[in-house]
């Protein structure tokens, strides 16, 4: 059963939002424009703000449905956040696209939303704050995630299967910026606009 839940977790994780949104759309395929990344951003800059927030959605609900689950199964801890992580792995290396995916910032999003409420709204509080002040969408995205952890240990009774994984996550997550951190150290990383690129 345990097992089971972590290879639904992952399949789940590897449903595309963004490309199912973008066909359903009658889109592009969000691999071959801009930065060639199947996530909310990359939508939003090819075209524009709704397609955009209905794969956020769908990218977030991914990695919040099986952990809340989880949770509300009362599985242990471990498991709990094992299957956030599959789902997470699921959106990077999705089975159903070639295992060419997203960067995970949503997902792990709505990971942390699964592991409890306010975890969540302390993530996505530093998401949306940093991203209004500094206006960087990848800078945003990379304060939040490293916070997360220490988030985890004082809002979830240090419970640390929890913070181990979630570092894990983040550790994976910068990996996956790396193109964004090295063009953020020479300051060339793009703001976010307050309208989109139309396609």
């Amino acid at each position: 059963m345990q097992w089971l839940a972590l290879l639904a977790a992952y399949g789940l994780g590897s449903i595309s939002s963004a490309i199912i949104v973008c066909r359903l759309m009658g889109l592009g395929d969000p691999r071959q424009d801009g930065s060639g990344n199947p996530g909310a951003t990359n939508v939003k800059r090819l075209y524009g703000s709704k397609p955009a927030a209905v794969t956020l959605l769908g990218d977030i609900l991914k990695g919040f449905v099986p952990v809340m689950l989880a949770n509300y199964a009362g599985w242990s801890p471990l498991l709990v956040i094992l299957i956030g992580f599959a789902s997470f792995i699921g959106h990077l290396y999705p089975v159903f696209f070639g295992f060419r995916g997203g960067k995970g910032v949503a997902t792990m999003l709505g990971v942390m939303f699964g592991l409890s409420f306010p975890i969540g709204i302390a993530v996505a509080g530093t998401w949306l704050f940093v991203a209004k002040v500094l206006k960087i969408s990848s800078l945003s995205a990379l304060i939040a995630t490293a916070l997360a952890p220490m988030y985890i240990y004082f809002l979830s009774d240090a419970e640390m299967s929890w913070v181990g994984v979630t570092t894990l996550m983040t550790l994976i997550l910068f990996w996956r910026h790396r193109s964004n951190i090295q063009r953020l150290l020479k300051g060339e990383e793009d703001l976010i606009k307050k309208k989109p690129k139309a396609d």
